[in-house]
């Protein structure tokens, strides 16, 4: 069966307060279930949070301790993966009978990464994808992802795979995953510019694929009290206005884009109109020319440090002249 119901969540967070962020996004997979919807997007950073306007204490050259300090509580509001958050995400899933995509701050040691959780309908954690490229300032509080989390997971509902917010502008990345044969490309962002629609409209039409993008909706007043961010402390402030959207495969607008609210955008999709779109156009098959152009891509993990059980003989000091640790 080709014709599926999905939707993309418009949502804020509740900054640094994890508990009362899931209770939120529980809400919502309720409110979206009861529209009978397949697979549902959350947007970028929604569980963790995205800290819109801290400085986190630094400037070209200096970090001042209130920012370790606000590290610290990010820190503490990011999840991992899995863990019991990952766990309770999964029952919201296996509730709706649906796939559920969702935007994290995942911690691993003592390192964050921004990452999209994929949820199967029964509520397994089918993988993950963790951002590869921070953008600007995010550098500061995010590592960047490896080439082993770019998946695009097949399902009975599609080919689902993520790429999040300014990732979306890297054109290698979009390539690998339209050679995947992705057909249902999850947005997560928290890019409120009307440019993000028409980025959106073009990797739809390029890959032909549908594109479902999910936008943060979130005010000052989704902060705690102690919150330092340059847009100032009215709790009406919006600090991320949304813009939500679900694209056709030739780069048709269907839902959205929709600003100033919380809002589930829905749209019935035929994923025959994935084929048809590319009778004319298909960037990784007969409209590419892998005689003049190829693309590698490294997806083996990239660990800062690897440990072996063999035991490796140390060099004889004397017939070396290369300076090494002897016994």
């Amino acid at each position: 069966m080709s014709q599926r119901r999905v939707a993309v969540i418009q949502a804020g967070t509740s900054l640094f307060d994890t508990p009362r962020t899931l209770d939120r996004m529980e809400a919502h997979c309720d409110a979206a279930a009861a529209q009978g919807v397949e697979l549902a997007v959350f947007p970028e950073a929604y569980v963790g949070g995205y800290p819109k306007g801290l400085s986190f204490g630094a400037i070209l050259g200096s970090r001042f301790p209130e920012g370790r300090e606000d590290y610290l509580r990010y820190w503490k509001s990011a999840i991992d993966v899995p863990g019991a958050e990952t766990a309770r995400i999964g029952s919201f899933a296996a509730k709706m009978k649906a796939h559920l995509v969702v935007g994290v701050i995942e911690r691993d040691g003592a390192t964050l990464y921004c990452t999209a959780l994929f949820f199967g309908p029964d509520g397994a954690l089918l993988g993950k994808h963790r951002k590869l490229m921070p953008t600007g300032a995010e550098r500061l509080v995010w590592g960047q992802g490896d080439g082993s989390t770019i998946p695009v997971f097949e399902t009975d509902i599609g080919r689902i795979g993520a790429a999040i917010c300014w990732e979306n502008y890297m054109p290698d990345l979009r390539q690998s995953m339209y050679a995947r044969g992705i057909n249902l490309w999850c947005a997560p962002t928290v890019d409120e510019r009307d440019i993000w629609q028409a980025s959106m409209r073009h990797i739809a039409y390029e890959g032909r694929t549908f594109v479902l993008s999910a936008c943060q909706y979130m005010t000052r007043a989704d902060a705690p009290e102690e919150y330092a961010c340059h847009q100032g402390n009215n709790p009406d402030t919006v600090l991320i206005r949304g813009g939500s959207v679900i694209v056709s495969p030739l780069g048709d607008i269907i839902a959205g884009p929709i600003y100033d609210r919380e809002a589930i955008l829905t749209a019935d999709i035929d994923l025959d109109d994935v084929i048809r779109g590319k009778y004319d156009l298909d960037v990784a098959g007969h409209y590419a020319r892998p005689d003049i152009f190829s693309l590698r891509v490294h997806d083996a993990p990239r660990r800062p440090v690897s440990f072996s059980e063999a035991v490796e003989t140390l060099p004889d000091c004397k017939e070396e002249a290369t300076v090494k640790p002897c016994s």
